[in-house]
């Protein structure tokens, strides 16, 4: 996998895992605050693009699932995670349709959630897991808390610029 973002220029640096936790809340707080702002959050301005909306409920989403991914790897280091099906969930969610008030809460507090979980670490952060995206590999724990934070950005960057 390569370790820089061609899209956003995220660079992967494992170091980083260890402060995920509160780069997620950050950029979760942003995320929410970009669903406060006026105008129409719910059209896509491309059709091979999700709407600002769509692109917060798919974050919240990735945060709860990546909770939930990272207590099993302590639990059961090595599994093997299954797809959290990311394209279908924008349909069968109905992430459009969402209030984006509710779904600035629901971010913030999935963030949260995914965030002490990544506090809780402790020794654990070698502990791997088999990851499905873009291919099936082995990865760290500290790679998944870089991914998650890798996803934020990403996502925040792409709700922005089709509100500018």
């Amino acid at each position: 996998m390569d370790d820089l973002c061609a899209e956003c220029g995220f660079r992967y640096d494992l170091d980083d895992a260890t402060a995920a936790a509160g780069d997620i809340r950050r950029l979760a707080g942003e995320v929410a605050a970009v669903l406060g702002t006026p105008g129409d959050l719910a059209t896509r301005r491309r059709p091979e693009l999700w709407s600002p909306l769509e692109y917060a409920c798919h974050l919240r989403d990735v945060f709860l699932v990546q909770r939930e991914r990272v207590l099993q790897a302590r639990r059961d280091n090595g599994f093997v995670c299954v797809t959290m099906g990311r394209d279908v969930r924008v349909e069968h969610e109905g992430y459009a349709e969402q209030n984006p008030d509710d779904v600035a809460r629901q971010v913030t507090d999935a963030a949260q959630l995914f965030g002490n979980v990544l506090d809780r670490l402790g020794d654990d952060w070698d502990n791997e897991m088999v990851y499905s995206w873009p291919e099936p590999h082995r990865a760290s724990l500290r790679w998944v808390a870089v991914h998650t934070v890798h996803e934020a950005r990403h996502h925040l960057q792409d709700m922005r610029g089709q509100l500018a």
